[in-house]
């Protein structure tokens, strides 16, 4: 899970989201320098905003930042000592990993998808992807589920075509990298990487 700072553009104040949700319908709770921000609806949690963070947080680092359990610590204890009294509970298992194809099959009702077995290194997901270059014994970038892409959207467990998909595997335009090639197909990578780390990018 990343958290995000930027006190040249937006000003001293760490963004944590938690969850996409309609920004036409939110709700915001001030607690002391933190904004509790959930959807109106369903009272779903969407996010923190805290302000005046390099005061409260040692912040080491601008942009994207990995929120890791010694932040995270710091971050409830932000909570408390505004008067938010309620556990920052969130996932830290990384999102972005190192995948290997271990299987293609044709998906059953979409000539142009593909049913894969990705193996994630500590388990198998299985994910249904529509880039021309999937082959089998690849290793791939996957986005697993929870996963925030640079565009903003929200991996999350889904059917394509009648198929369950849990995860995407990414193409280097997804992951926002610099020389990104235009034609579509998945990132695939060297044998230089590990099957189950974190991909950094």
């Amino acid at each position: 899970m990343d958290v995000f700072y930027n006190p040249n553009g937006i000003g001293d104040v760490l963004i944590v989201p938690i969850k996409q949700g309609n920004r036409n319908h939110i709700k915001k709770e001030t607690f002391g320098k933190v904004v509790k921000i959930t959807d109106e609806q369903n009272g779903a949690l969407l996010g923190y905003n805290i302000f005046d963070a390099a005061s409260q947080l040692s912040l080491a680092e601008a942009g994207k930042i990995t929120l890791t359990e010694e932040l995270a610590a710091n971050i409830q204890d932000v909570f408390s000592q505004n008067g938010l009294q309620e556990a920052f509970d969130v996932d830290l298992t990384p999102k972005f990993v190192v995948g290997f194809v271990k299987e293609k099959q044709p998906h059953e009702n979409a000539d142009k998808l593909s049913v894969c077995q990705v193996d994630t290194g500590d388990e198998t997901l299985q994910i249904v992807c529509g880039a021309p270059n999937i082959d089998k014994d690849q290793k791939v970038v996957v986005a697993k589920v929870g996963a925030v892409m640079p565009s903003g959207m929200e991996i999350k467990p889904t059917k394509l075509r009648g198929v369950d998909s849990f995860g995407m595997i990414c193409s280097q335009k997804e992951l926002g990298l610099p020389n990104a090639p235009k034609e579509k197909g998945i990132y695939v990578l060297d044998d230089g990487y590990q099957v189950g780390q974190i991909f950094e990018f």
